[in-house]
């Protein structure tokens, strides 16, 4: 069985014990690609450092993740955008809009946004889209932005069925992780009405582990949970649920 996770900050400080082993781990699972999307300026290195040491099993992205965006958004995204020219980032991510906890920056996450889907657009790279409690002005954006060349997924995906069939029609995969597993998760209610062609997985590790690894550290071994859990609501083997999203997500950034 052959998995890529889509999205997972592996690179992060909480690995720093065994990230190694870690690693290792997602490779027995079948975690054969992990996507590294970027957090902010300080997460650079350390995410580069990790791809450098593991080359044909990892990507990298770049962008600035939007609870990231304070006063100082626009040196920072100068800087990535500098980065983006070297070429060797294969989407641009985590990228988008997040009101859960501080609207404070809300009009730089806004501007942020809309620059990294110029990005995106730009160099013809898929994205890796974050929102929560943001639906509307995400659409909006998207709406206004989308001619034809926005493609990407909307990660930890976790809406309704409305919401997941507006951002179908916008052109996005829906990236679904740890967090539909959850027995109060309303994405399973629905997943047999979605497209299979234009589902991805992910762990978004250290965060949101599946069940039964929920309220551990998550990890991209833990990958596998969720696979097991789609394909068990789908009704088909999870060696195919794999194979489908793996070409997906090979679909979209050729990993």
């Amino acid at each position: 069985m052959y998995l890529i996770d889509t999205h997972t900050h592996i690179y992060d400080h909480q690995f720093s014990l065994d990230r190694n082993e870690a690693m290792q781990r997602a490779l027995e699972a079948g975690v054969k690609m992990m996507l590294l999307p970027n957090v902010d300026a300080s997460t650079i290195a350390p995410m580069l450092e990790l791809h450098e040491q593991y080359p044909d099993c990892t990507r990298v992205m770049m962008g600035l993740q939007p609870e990231e965006v304070k006063e100082d958004y626009k040196e920072v995204l100068a800087t990535m955008e500098k980065e983006l020219e070297r070429g060797i980032y294969v989407g641009v991510g985590e990228v988008g809009l997040d009101f859960y906890w501080d609207a404070t920056f809300e009009k730089q996450q806004l501007d942020a946004f809309e620059t990294q889907l110029d990005w995106a657009k730009q160099l013809g790279l898929p994205l890796s889209i974050h929102c929560r409690n943001a639906f509307e002005k995400m659409v909006k954006i998207l709406e206004k932005k989308q001619d034809g060349g926005l493609h990407g997924i909307m990660h930890c995906f976790t809406g309704t069925e409305e919401e997941a069939k507006v951002y179908l029609e916008l052109g996005f995969h829906l990236g679904l992780g740890g967090v539909t597993t959850y027995k109060n998760c309303g994405v399973k209610d629905y997943l047999l009405n979605l497209p299979l062609d234009r589902i991805v997985l992910e762990t978004d590790a250290p965060y949101l582990a599946p069940v039964p690894c929920r309220g551990k550290r998550n990890e991209p071994a833990f990958l596998v949970h969720t696979a097991q859990k789609i394909a068990d609501v789908l009704q088909i083997p999870v060696e195919e649920l794999a194979a489908v999203t793996t070409a997906n997500a090979q679909s979209l950034f050729g990993a």
